[in-house]
């Protein structure tokens, strides 16, 4: 059964659950939430970035790994009452603290579990423990034609929930997530001209590989990037995260990176200095541009505003340096409000400068 629901970005249903818990606080709506989507897509990610926005208590269940009596809770007789008893599990929210119970794996749970989980979608309960409003309540699984686990989801579950299809974009993936997440520089340079490799799960079906790119899987290489180990293993590691031909498209990228983009050199160097040391390809500007952005800190601030001024400067032919300042800048104002450091861009004249050049050029 194809779910007719509207497909967004991780970012764009990030900003939906964002609006759904302002409207549940405010007692306007109280409503399940379901977000379905390929594996590696970045479903739970969505989830956890939220609880840690809002600062809410994560109740992560993996349906696939509970029986019924693990959310039900299990009985006991009560001689004095005469009655059976349920103790109530501990992985439910309980109390006043905000929360957001994560049901993940749902299309791949059992379907004895499924008259269960009807209770806490609709219901906001299991037997007589109720969620507390300030619940939030997400579910997340993969489809039947992704080739994951999965049962079809039947109408009497399907009714009891708010659907969204999270689908990989990568511009909303190197913009989002990318700079937050420290992503090595040479998988964002490498995605920002490669994009159709950044989800490639339904290619990987047709073609019977068993190895696919996903948002995950990118991850999981900037981290390998950014280990202490010899390229050799590197490279394998990175093959069996990515498939043979991806690992070794990147790779070739990522040694011609580590030789031109000297992220750190940049920071504790002169002005003067620095001039010399811009890349020349757009490989590399892209590069220096979210490795900058992901290694800057309070400290290092100030001279991380100065190098994205001068890289209007920069003579390099037929590249967009000018456009690319831009596009760093947004990311770099970005993680400083997220951070806080937004003084710092009031007191540098190196920003006043590409302020003042964009204004007399007409751009906002």
């Amino acid at each position: 059964m194809a779910i007719n629901a509207t497909r967004v970005s991780a970012g764009g249903a990030l900003d939906v659950l964002r609006q759904a818990w302002r409207a549940q606080a405010a007692g306007d709506l109280t409503a399940s939430w379901m977000l379905h989507g390929r594996p590696g897509v970045g479903k739970s990610e969505i989830v956890a970035q939220l609880a840690r926005e809002i600062g809410a208590q994560l109740f992560d269940l993996r349906l696939t790994t509970i029986e019924p009596q693990d959310l039900r809770g299990l009985p006991f007789y009560d001689h004095e009452a005469g009655k059976t008893v349920w103790y109530r599990p501990e992985d439910l929210p309980d109390g006043d603290a905000p929360a957001v119970l994560f049901l993940d794996e749902l299309t791949a749970a059992s379907p004895s579990l499924q008259p269960t989980v009807y209770g806490l979608l609709q219901e906001r309960r299991v037997g007589r423990h109720v969620l507390p409003r300030n619940v939030l309540i997400l579910a997340a699984g993969n489809m039947v034609e992704d080739g994951a686990v999965a049962y079809e989801m039947g109408t009497a579950l399907s009714d009891r929930l708010v659907h969204m299809v999270v689908q990989a974009d990568v511009e909303d993936w190197l913009r989002n997530y990318a700079a937050n997440a420290e992503t090595h520089p040479s998988v964002a340079a490498f995605l920002k001209t490669r994009p159709d490799l950044f989800e490639t799960t339904e290619a990987a079906l047709r073609r019977g590989e068993a190895i696919a790119c996903t948002p995950r899987s990118w991850s999981r290489v900037s981290d390998i990037m950014q280990l202490d180990a010899p390229r050799a293993t590197r490279q394998v590691m990175i093959a069996g995260t990515v498939g043979e031909a991806a690992a070794a498209e990147f790779l070739l990228l990522a040694d011609e990176l580590s030789a031109t983009v000297q992220i750190d050199a940049m920071l504790t160097a002169t002005r003067s200095e620095r001039a010399g040391m811009y890349p020349n390809t757009l490989h590399g500007l892209t590069a220096l541009i979210y490795g900058l952005v992901g290694a800057v800190d309070k400290v290092t601030l100030p001279e991380a505003i100065e190098i994205l001024s001068d890289l209007r400067t920069v003579d390099r032919p037929g590249l967009p340096v000018s456009e690319l300042s831009t596009f760093g800048f947004e990311l770099l104002i970005a993680r400083a409000l997220e951070k806080g450091w937004q003084a710092a861009f009031a007191g540098s004249e190196a920003f006043a400068s590409y302020q003042k050049d964009r204004e007399a050029a007409g751009l906002p």
